[in-house]
This record gives C-alpha cells, sequence and structure tokens, in this order.
C-alpha cells in the first residue's frame, strides 16, 4: 500500500484508515502523481503487448476483470491533452479504484503491478505502441490474397 500513500491530497489519512474491509479498495484521486488512460480491451491488451519489450518496465496498468478495458498509469496532466477514438482519460478531479497489490477488488485487478518507485508509462511511447497495435489489428484482418 506505500506505493499510492502519496497519492491523497493528504497522506496522513490513508495510513490511518488501514487496509480496506474484504472486498474493498482504496479510492484515489487522479491528475496529483498520475493520470490513467483507458483503453478498449483488445487494442489495450495488444498495446501492451508491444510496449512490454520496448521498455525495462512499464508504469502500472489495471485491467477490468472481463479485459474490456485496460488502464495505463501516465504523467499528470497526459489525459487532458490526449485525443484518442475510444479512449478515455482520467485526470484532475477524477478518481480511480484500485486494487491492493496482490489483490483483485472492485472489479479491477493490475494487469502490471505498481513497482513502488513511482514509475508511469511514457505517453509518447504509449501513443507508439497504440499505433502499432492497431496497425497490428489492420494487418491481421486483411484476407490474403
Amino acid at each position: 500500500m506505500e506505493w499510492c500513500v502519496p497519492a491523497p491530497p493528504s497522506p496522513g489519512p490513508a495510513r490511518r484508515v488501514g487496509p480496506p474491509p474484504p472486498g474493498g479498495a482504496p479510492l484515489l484521486p487522479a491528475g496529483r502523481l498520475w493520470d490513467v488512460l483507458v483503453l478498449p480491451g483488445e487494442l489495450g491488451r495488444a498495446t501492451l503487448d508491444v510496449l512490454e519489450p520496448l521498455t525495462d518496465r512499464p508504469g502500472p496498468v489495471l485491467a477490468d476483470f472481463g479485459a474490456s478495458r485496460l488502464g495505463f498509469f501516465v504523467p499528470p496532466g497526459t489525459a487532458s491533452h490526449w485525443i484518442g477514438t475510444g479512449v478515455r482519460g482520467a485526470g484532475r478531479g477524477a478518481w480511480i479504484v484500485v486494487p491492493y497489490p496482490g489483490r483483485a477488488t472492485g472489479g479491477v485487478r493490475w494487469e502490471v503491478l505498481p513497482d513502488g518507485e513511482g514509475t508511469l508509462t511514457d505517453p509518447v511511447l504509449l501513443e507508439l505502441a497504440m499505433h502499432e497495435a492497431a496497425a497490428r489489428a489492420v494487418v491481421g484482418k486483411v484476407p490474403s490474397p
């Protein structure tokens, strides 16, 4: 839980509250230490597959249980500048449900766990990976001659 303690506006209460009840999860404000870009599941999974070999370690990635959406943690301010079909941004003013590492909670699970050092996904690298993933999907759907 230490990785998310600095995320609330006042970290003191987060330490005092302790773990949530079974099945509970912290609700953290986006836009302060990170934003989240939410991609549709198929594109998100393919993007993560492209991204992983390009970087030592991507930032945290959330997935819902059906993997119909993946949320990539990126630097704060990214969501307000992002324009992309089917991509939603959660930045300042938004709240994100995050499971405790090692637990699946509230309909979400970690696809890539936070590393405890604040590593985030580079939005430029994420965009390149998205384009590559989308191109691969189109090539895979083109019938062979």
